[in-house]
């Protein structure tokens, strides 16, 4: 049996000598047949089996006191090529025979080992790669929203004015969910401490006096995907930019609240004011690109938008309570905190 054997075997006695090694082990490290029976196993070939530890693990095996699981060697041939071996040696029990045999496995696992080697090179690569991509990303945001800021200074019309210190707006926030995502070293991102971060971007780029107005960001320790966060960012961004624009006119003192909570599969954000409340709808007029960004988004988290009169102040609330939860949306552990 253990001749026939296509895994590299060999049967041992308590002295460690060869009793039986299979075909398969004398074609694979080049040992002639006829020579192995009877030859102590660290004189097989030219001497490269005979390792210390090897024969330390092998003695204790025979006596009883340990088995090799798993042992790694490298096996040396006189010719230089090196093979990474896994041994595994286990003793056999033949009731009341007296006589000790040890059933030793040997599994060639080089190019598995070279092939981890050279996996892991890539993902080093990889990783080396996308920092260098992130940060030219970040670099040209930052360019972006340099020229926008610039340009916004000297144009004389007021409405082109305003649409483009927006767009400097929306381009500073990007830079900062861009900035969050690619410090995050996991692949889930808190949101409360992503949310504060990203709101502080905004009040420090559009607050102009902070003892007048603030930003607090509350919530549980609920976690998301990257992908998830991205969506979760955006929509907190144009709610937070609207208050900030609409609800204190004429530098009225106020405070913007942004809020996410989760339980089971459902989950609610929204981003109140306390400011003058919401304006009557002009008929027939068409939603702002806010409003567009935000409901596009809420679509593609299956959930629903909602704008409340929070009396005093404007409440948005963008709710998902359908069983079927979007994938990513991890378990939140409720803590009551406030940045």
């Amino acid at each position: 049996m253990i001749a026939s054997s296509d895994a590299p075997l060999l049967l041992l006695d308590g002295d460690l000598s060869v009793v039986a090694a299979s075909f398969s082990f004398c074609r694979a490290f080049h040992i002639d047949p006829a020579s192995a029976p009877g030859s102590v196993v660290f004189a097989l070939g030219a001497g490269e089996w005979d390792v210390r530890q090897l024969g330390s693990l092998l003695a204790a095996t025979a006596s009883g006191h340990a088995a090799v699981e798993a042992y790694e060697m490298d096996l040396k041939h006189l010719d230089g090529d090196i093979r990474r071996l896994v041994i595994r040696a286990q003793k056999l029990e033949y009731g009341d025979d007296e006589a000790t045999r040890l059933l030793v496995t040997v599994s060639d696992v080089t190019e598995a080992r070279i092939a981890e080697a050279l996996k892991d090179d890539l993902l080093r690569e990889k990783a080396v790669l996308l920092q260098e991509v992130q940060h030219r990303v970040a670099n040209s945001l930052q360019i972006i929203a340099s020229v926008l800021l610039q340009t916004a200074r000297k144009v004389q019309s007021e409405e082109t004015r305003g649409h483009l210190e927006d767009a400097h707006n929306r381009v500073m926030s990007i830079a900062t969910v861009q900035k969050q995502l690619a410090s995050s070293s996991q692949g889930d991102v808190e949101l409360r401490p992503y949310f504060a971060q990203l709101c502080q971007s905004l009040g420090a780029s559009m607050i102009r006096d902070h003892n007048q107005q603030s930003i607090e960001v509350t919530g549980d320790a609920s976690t998301v995907t990257a992908d998830v966060s991205v969506s979760f960012g955006l929509i907190v961004t144009e709610l937070v930019i609207n208050a900030l624009k609409h609800a204190f006119p004429g530098g009225r003192s106020g405070k913007i609240t942004v809020d996410y909570r989760s339980q089971d599969e459902g989950w609610r954000l929204s981003v109140g004011d306390d400011g003058v409340g919401m304006s009557k709808a002009t008929p027939g007029a068409k939603p702002g690109l806010g409003t567009s960004i935000v409901e596009a988004l809420a679509r593609q988290l299956h959930a629903e938008v909602k704008v409340l009169d929070a009396g005093p102040g404007t409440l948005v609330s963008v709710a998902h309570t359908s069983p079927a939860a979007i994938i990513g949306l991890a378990s939140a552990k409720p803590v009551e905190r406030a940045v």
